[in-house]
């Protein structure tokens, strides 16, 4: 039976199930939120607590916090049973949230993000890992989609909340938000996951690729930040090393992050996971819309704001209808070509229209990029759960950690993705200089080469599915 076979959206709230699905997406989606929240509430905060200097560090240390945590996952789950994990993912998560609501200078911020991003790296891979214990493989596919779909939904809720607290001086709730947030999930984590096992023993602990992995996170994300192409260039060749070097230690390792089977000859995994970063990567380019709407097409923030969702909509949107319709392979393959065609669209309107009819060629560009992401994800995100179970019998298959690597590097080339995408955003807006149609338009030709190259590399990786 095909994954698609068998299984429905009915049976995902049914008794027994619906508790479990509402932790996971519940758990996510207050990882997802603070990760755009605290960007368009930041700089109330430095205004109020000081610490300019600091100023991108909030983003670099939380971030680099999750890539470590997010890494661990399998063995975190081979150590504490499921329930009591998530709790303590949550629990850690609210404690930073916390601290961030409360923090009187920026030292404690930074404190506070790093806690966050511990915790909240955990529930965002944990989210993915207990798809496999949670549900029947028959609604891994619509699993991996509720759970991605709380990112589209935060791409809205996120900036809107941190923008709204923010402009009527009361940051600090943004955090506070959270902070409830986690606890009403906490509330029900005992009863939904209390038959969630993962019978796993724990592996070496990978010290070597988690340095490697949180090392070229915080490269990436200074360089995304950088002022200069120069910069940027530099820390994504750095960053390019970094991630060469854990590939290679990856395949030599018996403690590693990603499953073995990645590196297996002939394995689809190696593409999956390298289209997942792709398609993920080029969603970056939504965190600059909103600042291209404002100085290219003279929108106010509000307008300019509802321009930045229309990736994110159309994410859910292709998230919820993909998830629900027939054979994967042909909506792999379709994803990252709609993807392109409506980066592409964005690109070429920057060069030969302006006024209203710019502004609705780049709606509607940004809604068919979305929309190819979310035709892609949830098929893919359920292959990679699913690509480290082999037939009953072989060695791998009596190996459940595998498994469980597989369901975690989700998350880790996930965040890692969100990094490259930032990285080549500010490379691209750099090299327009001080002019800001330029730099709009290098900005949406980075991503559309990038996307297109996606489009190009869906084959191997639909092979997977």
């Amino acid at each position: 039976m095909s994954e698609e076979q068998g299984g429905s959206w009915a049976q995902m709230v049914a008794p027994g199930r619906r508790g479990a699905v509402t932790v996971l997406a519940g758990g996510t989606l207050m990882f997802a939120i603070d990760t755009y929240v605290t960007a368009s509430l930041l700089p109330s905060a430095v205004a109020e607590i000081g610490g300019a200097s600091f100023y991108a560090w909030p983003t670099t240390l939380f971030l680099l916090a999750a890539v470590v945590a997010s890494s661990l996952t399998s063995r975190v789950l081979a150590t504490v049973p499921a329930a009591r994990a998530y709790l303590a993912a949550l629990g850690v998560f609210a404690l930073g949230a916390l601290v961030d609501a409360l923090a009187p200078s920026m030292a404690v911020l930074l404190a506070g993000r790093v806690v966050q991003g511990l915790g909240g790296g955990l529930l965002a891979a944990m989210g993915y890992a207990l798809i496999r214990v949670t549900l029947p493989r028959t609604l891994w596919t619509r699993g991996s989609a509720v759970i991605a779909a709380m990112w589209g939904v935060a791409l809205i809720v996120g900036p809107g909340l941190g923008g709204v607290l923010a402009e009527a001086g009361q940051w600090r709730w943004a955090f506070g938000a959270l902070v409830i947030g986690s606890l009403v999930i906490a509330a029900i984590v005992p009863s939904a996951l209390r038959r969630a096992r993962a019978p796993i023993s724990p592996g070496p602990f990978p010290v070597g690729s988690v340095l490697l992995v949180g090392a070229a996170a915080a490269v990436l994300s200074v360089a995304g930040l950088a002022a200069t192409p120069l910069v940027a260039g530099l820390g994504l060749l750095l960053a390019l090393a970094l991630l060469v070097l854990f590939v290679v230690h990856e395949r030599r390792t018996s403690a590693a992050v990603l499953p073995r089977a990645t590196f297996r000859p002939g394995s689809p995994l190696r593409w999956i996971y390298g289209l997942m970063a792709v398609l993920v990567g080029v969603s970056g380019v939504e965190a600059f819309v909103p600042l291209v709407g404002q100085q290219v097409a003279g929108l106010t923030p509000v307008l300019a704001g509802f321009l930045g969702v229309a990736l994110g909509a159309g994410w859910v949107l292709g998230e919820m209808v993909s998830a629900s319709a027939g054979r994967a392979r042909p909506r792999v393959l379709a994803g990252p070509v709609l993807l392109a065609a409506g980066t592409v669209l964005v690109a070429v309107s920057l060069l030969t229209f302006d006024g209203p009819v710019g502004v609705v060629l780049w709606a509607v560009g940004l809604l068919a990029g979305g929309a190819g992401i979310g035709t892609a994800w949830p098929h893919l995100a359920a292959s990679a759960i699913g690509g480290a179970d082999p037939s009953p019998g072989s060695e791998a298959a009596q190996d459940e950690s595998e498994a469980d690597k597989a369901s975690a590097a989700v998350t880790t080339v996930q965040m890692l993705a969100v990094s490259v995408g930032t990285a080549l955003g500010g490379v691209g807006l750099a090299l327009g200089g001080t002019d800001p149609l330029a730099s709009a338009r290098w900005l949406f030709a980075t991503f559309a080469i990038v996307a297109v190259v996606g489009a190009l590399a869906a084959r191997p990786a639909s092979r997977g599915v």
